[in-house]
């Protein structure tokens, strides 16, 4: 999930799975056509079952999301935006007058709208999400309540090659929220700083949400919430996988489970065979024993010296970092050291 884990705007179609899975015969006709579908039969014939995180965000999905953004027990969205609010001029400040603002996976514009009161003077804002419809509506929501800005919205899976807008500022910066970067794996999250710095050009400078290692106790709870909203959100993927596949997980033979990984320094996310049973999924037969797990999301946490290590592996160099009172949750800021070719 974005945003530390439960990390949300909407997921990119080459977003990395919990785990790799591995290929399986799937009928070429009829509801398993559909890439969800492929992946879906994928991750269950994998030797330890996955499902992708990227299709948690059905319409129920998103709405369980933002209901856990409100839980006393998540802390990284209103910890992030308590960052962006007190450091608003700052993080600016890394922009020269007449830039360009790049918004990876932008999602909503509620982060974004944290920074744009402290660059009056930017020269265009290019939010990049998949979603073409959503991501256009919210460019004119957010071109109404900021008539004097330039937007131009790029509707483009953040994780692969896409064209910048023509005539762009050439002082750029990146603004990659939430926490997203968690959801990768470290290797792949590398290759993706890189492939923002190419993006983004020579002297770019790019702000990046990175939750933290913390206790143990903290983390736990926020990915596992007593109102059980969380619980709600993970089980919510079979309901989908029933609607829109065709396939007949019980629910209730499903539990939730979610842990921190301290020696991957990871949450991870599952969901939990209740008793032994076979799930049919477009006539396509999966057996459970009692106890076997579905892995649905990795969210990766960082030391400050860690993520930046990261990223200086992907040609980026620290330039600052804040962070919250409690050391929950960091924003850092980067510079391009090297632009490293594909």
């Amino acid at each position: 999930m974005q945003g530390g884990g439960l990390s949300r705007p909407p997921t990119p179609e080459s977003a990395v799975n919990a785990a790799t899975p591995h290929l399986a015969p799937a009928p070429a006709q009829g509801p398993a056509a559909t890439a969800f579908a492929q992946d879906v039969l994928a991750g269950l014939a994998a030797p330890r079952k996955t499902l992708s995180a990227k299709y948690f965000y059905d319409s129920a999905g998103s709405a369980l999301f933002e209901e856990i953004t409100r839980l006393p027990e998540y802390y990284p969205t209103r910890t992030e935006f308590a960052i962006l609010e007190r450091h608003g001029a700052e993080i600016a400040a890394l922009l020269a007058p007449g830039g360009a603002l790049v918004e990876f996976g932008s999602g909503s514009t509620e982060k974004v709208r944290r920074l744009l009161p402290h660059l009056p003077g930017l020269g265009a804002y290019v939010p990049v999400d998949v979603s073409e419809e959503f991501l256009r509506s919210e460019a004119e929501d957010l071109g109404r309540d900021f008539p004097h800005l330039r937007i131009e919205p790029a509707a483009a899976d953040f994780t692969r090659p896409f064209a910048l807008p023509d005539d762009l500022p050439e002082a750029r910066m990146g603004f990659f929220p939430g926490s997203t970067i968690g959801n990768f794996e470290p290797e792949t999250a590398a290759t993706l700083l890189g492939h923002f710095a190419r993006t983004l050009g020579a002297g770019a400078s790019l702000v990046v949400g990175v939750d933290l290692v913390k206790d143990k106790a903290v983390l736990d709870a926020a990915y596992d919430d007593a109102a059980g909203v969380t619980a709600a959100f993970n089980l919510n993927l079979l309901r989908r996988i029933n609607r829109e596949i065709g396939a007949d997980f019980d629910l209730d033979a499903f539990a939730h489970r979610a842990f921190f990984n301290e020696n991957l320094a990871r949450i991870e996310m599952h969901l939990v065979s209740r008793r032994d049973q076979v799930v049919t999924v477009a006539n396509v037969p999966f057996a459970f024993r009692e106890g076997e797990t579905i892995h649905t999301e990795n969210s990766y946490k960082y030391t400050i010296p860690g993520f930046r290590a990261l990223a200086a592996r992907a040609g980026w160099e620290g330039r600052a970092v804040w962070t919250d009172p409690d050391g929950l949750f960091s924003v850092h800021a980067l510079t391009t050291t090297t632009i490293r070719r594909h």
